[in-house]
C-alpha cells in the first residue's frame, strides 16, 4: 500500500472516529442509562481528586478498571476552585480537567457532580466560606443571591467542561451530571421554599444543554427530565419517580467516616456484595460505591465539624492507595458474574419466584434467549438447600448466588474466594532531631487586634483563614475581695458553640475543653486564681472544621458567644460577657510561615536539652530523607496530642491522637442489616493514630516536617513508616464449608450447626503496636 493511501486511511479512520464522537448520545429509559442507544448496567466508584495527589490518580483509576469499575463518580469541590468571589483555582489536587481526562484515557466514564453543595464530610459542605457573607443570603431555598452564585459556578463547570469536550455527546467521558445533593430531607423541613428552590435547580441544571442526563439523589421530587436517584447502605426497594426512568444508586456506603473521638466503622465485603445483588436483582442498573478509594482530608480541607483527617472509608481501595483484600477482590469478582448476566438484566424485567419461607428466586428472561437468575436467601442465621429449575443450591445465609445462564451458579456474595492480606506500617525513621518554637500568647497592644464591646462569633472574624481565635479581655479584682482571703477562688464558666477552648489566666494555661462529633459545643467550668488588680484573660477558640450538613448551616455558630461569667465576688456572679474584648486572628507562627520551608528559620529554635516536651502551644520542626521504595508512607502521631502537620509547606491535616475512640467494638457478624454503628474498631485507641505522607510530597533529602502541639506532646514519639502488605493467602470461605490453603494445609470445619463457628482472627492484631488492628468477619474471613 502507498503511503498515499496509508495517509488517506488514516485521515479516513481520523474522521470515522470524530464522526462517532460528536454523535455519540447518552439517555435513558425505564431499564438502564443508554449510551449510543445501548442500555448498560453501569458499575461506579467515587474516587475525589483533592483527596489524593494527581500522581496518585492514574494508579487509583487503573486499580478501579481492574476491579471491574465502568465509571468514576467524583463531586466538583466549589471551595476549593473559588476561594475568593472571581478567583478560581484549577491545578494541583484542584485540576479537575487533569482529573477528567485520565479517566477518559482509561477507557473509564465520568458522573460529574457538580452540586455545587456535596456535603461529603467536606469543609462547609463544599460552599466557600465568603457565601456566608454575601448580603441577604440564604443557603439552598429560593433565594437570589444563593441561586445566582450558585449558578454562575455552576456555569462555570459546564463550560469548562464543554471547552475542553469532555462530556460524552462532545466525545469525551462525562455521562451523567448532578445538580444539589440529598436535598430531599432539606426540602421536606423548609417547604414550599424548597419545593420551589428544587424545580429552579433542576431547570437551571437542564438548560445548560450538557447532551447527557442531570440526576438528584435522595430527591423523590426531582422534576423531569432529571432522574432521582437513591443513596444509602441499602437501596433495593427503591422506585424512582417515574415509570420511564431507571433505576439508579448513587451512593452505596462501603463504610462508614471516621470522627475525632468514634470508633473507625468497617464494613464486610459479604455484606456490600449482597447489597448490590439485591439491587441489580430488584431491576436496578446503575451502583455507586462511595466510596471506592476514600483518600485523605489534607490540611483544613475535612468538614464536619469533627472529621477525621483520613477519609479511608473501609473502601476497597484504601486512603494510602492499596487494595483492600479481600473487599477489592470479592467485588471485583461480583462484578464480573454481574456483567455477565448484562443481556439479560437490560431486556426483562424480573420475575419473582418463592423458594422458601425466607428465599426466592429473581430470573431475567429475554426474548432473544438469554436467561439469568438471583437466588437469595435472607435468613441471618441458617444456610439453606433450595431447588431451582432441575438442581439444588446451597445458599450461605445472607446472601445471594448470581446464576448468568440459569443453571450455574459463579458467584456468591458470601463466599469470599479473594485474596486476604494484612497491612502493617513499618517504621523506617523513628530517631528525628527536633527542634521547637514556643507559641506566644498575644496582648491587647499587638499589632492587628481588633476590639469590640462583647463577644463576637469566630467565623464572623477569620472568615476560616485559621483555625484560631484568641478572645482577650482584663478582669480587675477589687484587693477587697473575700476570696483573697478565704483561698476559695471564683468560678469561670464559659459557655461555647465550641470547637474546642483553651483557657489562660495571666498567662498561665487553666484548663483546655473540646466537644464531639455528635455534640460540638462546649462548656468550661472551673475555679481559676486572680490575683488583685489586673488579670488577664485569654480564652483560645479552635475550629475542628466548618459544618457540612444540616438546614441553614450558614447560620451556624462556633467560637466562644457566652455568657462568660466569674461566680465567688464580693458582688455575686460578674457576667464578663458585654465588656471590651480584643481579638486576634490565628497564630504567631501561623503569620509567621513556620511550617514552610523559606520562613521556618525566621525565629529561633531551641533543640538539644532545653527542647520544649509536653507543653501547650509548641511548633516543632526536623528534617529527614526519604526512605527509598514506593511503598505509601505515614506518620505515627501517637505521641502527641492535637495539633497540625506540615511536609514541606504541605498541610498533611489535623491530628488528634489525644482524642481516644468511644464505641462498641467487638465480633463483627456480616449477616444482618448493617449501621455505622456495627463493625467498629479502635475503641479505647486513637480515632487516628497515622497520617499519611504522599510520596509526591518528599524531595530525595531534606525535607521538612513541622507539627504544631496544642495540648503538649512528646515528638520524639513521631515515627515515619511505610506501609506494606505482610502476607497473602488464596481463600473460598463460606458458610458451612470454609475452607483455606496455608501452607499446603486444608482447614475445613465439620460439626453441629457449623456456621456459628468463628475462622481466623477476632481481636486485635498487633506487631510491636505497627501492624493495623483487624476484626475479622463471623464465619468468614481468613487470614495469613
Amino acid at each position: 500500500m502507498s503511503s498515499k493511501v496509508v495517509d488517506l486511511f488514516k485521515l479516513w479512520l481520523l474522521f470515522s472516529s470524530w464522526v462517532f464522537s460528536v454523535s455519540a448520545t447518552v439517555s435513558y429509559d425505564s431499564k438502564a442509562i443508554l449510551i449510543n442507544g445501548s442500555r448498560r448496567i453501569l458499575l461506579s466508584g467515587s474516587i475525589h481528586y483533592p483527596r489524593s495527589t494527581p500522581e496518585m490518580w492514574p494508579d487509583l483509576i487503573a486499580k478501579a478498571k481492574e476491579g471491574g469499575l465502568d465509571v468514576i463518580q467524583t463531586y466538583v469541590f466549589w471551595n476549593g476552585h473559588e476561594p475568593s468571589p472571581g478567583n478560581y483555582y484549577f491545578e494541583d489536587r484542584y485540576d479537575l480537567v487533569r482529573f477528567v481526562k485520565l479517566v477518559q484515557q482509561a477507557g473509564l466514564y465520568v458522573h460529574l457532580r457538580i452540586g455545587p453543595y456535596i456535603c461529603a464530610e467536606w469543609n462547609f459542605g463544599g460552599f466557600p466560606v465568603w457565601l456566608k457573607f454575601v448580603p441577604g443570603i440564604v443557603f439552598r431555598t429560593d433565594n437570589e443571591p444563593f441561586k445566582s452564585a450558585m449558578q454562575n459556578f455552576t456555569e462555570k463547570i459546564v463550560s469548562m467542561m464543554k471547552a475542553e469536550m469532555l462530556f460524552e455527546t462532545q466525545g469525551g467521558p462525562i455521562i451523567m451530571s448532578q445538580i444539589e445533593n440529598e436535598f430531599g430531607p432539606v426540602e421536606w423541613e423548609i417547604g414550599d421554599p424548597g419545593k420551589a428552590y428544587t424545580k429552579w435547580a433542576a431547570q437551571m441544571a437542564v438548560r445548560l444543554d450538557t447532551g447527557v442526563p442531570w440526576v438528584m439523589c435522595k430527591q423523590d421530587d426531582a422534576p423531569d427530565p432529571v432522574i432521582n436517584t437513591c443513596n444509602g447502605f441499602y437501596c433495593e426497594n427503591f422506585t424512582p419517580n417515574a415509570k420511564y426512568k431507571p433505576k439508579m444508586w448513587t451512593e452505596n456506603w462501603t463504610g462508614w467516616y471516621t470522627g475525632f473521638g468514634g470508633a473507625v466503622p468497617t464494613r464486610p465485603a459479604e455484606d456490600i456484595a449482597f447489597s448490590v445483588a439485591r439491587f441489580i436483582q430488584n431491576g436496578g442498573s446503575f451502583v455507586n460505591y462511595y466510596m471506592y478509594h476514600g483518600g485523605t482530608n489534607f490540611g483544613r480541607t475535612s468538614g464536619g465539624p469533627f472529621i477525621a483527617t483520613s477519609y479511608d472509608y473501609d473502601a476497597p481501595i484504601d486512603e494510602y492507595g492499596q487494595l483492600r483484600e479481600p473487599k477489592w477482590g470479592h467485588l471485583r469478582d461480583l462484578h464480573r458474574a454481574i456483567k455477565s448476566c448484562e443481556p439479560a438484566l437490560v431486556s426483562a424485567d424480573p420475575t419473582l419466584t418463592s423458594l422458601g419461607s425466607n428465599q426466592e428466586a429473581h430470573v431475567f428472561s429475554s426474548k432473544s434467549g438469554a436467561c439469568a437468575a438471583f437466588l437469595a436467601n435472607y435468613e441471618t442465621k441458617y444456610s439453606v438447600n433450595v431447588t431451582f429449575g432441575s438442581a439444588q443450591y446451597e445458599l450461605p445465609r445472607w446472601s445471594i448466588s448470581i446464576l448468568p445462564d440459569c443453571k450455574t451458579a459463579v458467584f456468591n456474595t458470601a463466599r469470599v474466594g479473594a485474596q486476604s492480606s494484612v497491612k502493617q506500617m513499618v517504621p523506617v525513621n523513628a530517631a528525628f532531631s527536633w527542634q521547637s518554637y514556643d507559641e506566644e500568647r498575644p496582648s491587647a497592644d499587638d499589632q492587628n487586634v481588633t476590639v469590640h464591646d462583647g463577644l463576637w462569633e469566630q467565623i464572623f472574624i477569620t472568615r476560616d483563614a485559621s483555625d484560631y481565635l484568641w478572645y482577650m479581655t482584663d478582669v480587675n479584682i477589687d484587693p477587697s475581695e473575700e476570696f483573697l482571703k478565704s483561698g476559695q477562688d471564683p468560678l469561670l464558666t464559659i459557655w461555647s458553640a465550641g470547637h474546642a477552648l483553651h483557657v489562660f489566666i495571666n498567662g498561665q494555661l487553666s484548663g483546655t475543653v473540646y466537644g464531639g462529633l455528635e455534640f460540638p459545643k462546649l462548656t468550661f467550668s472551673d475555679n481559676v486564681k486572680l490575683s488583685p488588680g489586673i488579670n488577664k484573660i485569654s480564652l483560645l477558640s479552635v475550629a475542628v472544621g466548618l459544618p457540612n450538613v444540616g438546614t441553614h448551616f450558614e447560620t451556624w455558630n462556633a467560637g466562644v458567644l457566652g455568657p462568660v461569667t466569674l461566680n465567688g465576688l464580693n458582688e455575686g456572679t460578674r457576667n464578663i460577657s458585654n465588656q471590651k474584648w480584643s481579638y486576634k486572628i490565628g497564630l504567631k507562627g501561623e503569620a509567621l510561615n513556620l511550617y514552610t520551608v523559606a520562613r521556618s528559620s525566621s525565629v529561633e529554635w531551641a533543640k538539644g536539652s532545653i527542647l520544649t516536651k509536653k507543653q501547650p502551644l509548641t511548633w516543632y520542626k526536623t528534617t529527614f530523607d526519604a526512605p527509598g521504595g514506593d511503598e505509601p508512607l505515614g506518620l505515627d502521631m501517637s505521641s502527641m496530642g492535637k495539633g497540625q502537620v506540615w511536609i514541606n509547606g504541605r498541610g498533611i491535616g489535623r491530628h488528634w491522637p489525644g482524642y481516644i475512640a468511644r464505641g462498641a467494638c467487638g465480633v463483627c457478624d456480616y449477616a444482618g442489616t448493617y449501621t455505622d454503628k456495627k463493625c467498629q474498631t479502635n475503641c479505647g485507641e486513637p480515632s487516628q493514630r497515622w497520617y499519611h505522607v504522599p510520596r509526591s510530597w518528599l524531595k530525595p533529602s531534606g525535607n521538612s516536617l513541622v507539627v504544631f502541639e496544642e495540648w503538649g506532646g512528646d515528638p520524639n514519639g513521631i515515627a515515619l513508616a511505610k506501609r506494606t502488605t505482610t502476607s497473602v493467602c488464596a481463600a473460598d470461605i463460606f458458610e458451612g464449608k470454609p475452607t483455606m490453603k496455608k501452607h499446603g494445609m486444608l482447614i475445613q470445619k465439620v460439626g453441629t450447626h457449623p456456621e456459628t463457628w468463628n475462622v481466623g482472627v477476632l481481636g486485635h492484631v498487633t506487631l510491636n503496636g505497627l501492624i493495623e488492628r483487624s476484626s475479622l468477619n463471623h464465619s468468614l474471613h481468613a487470614s495469613c
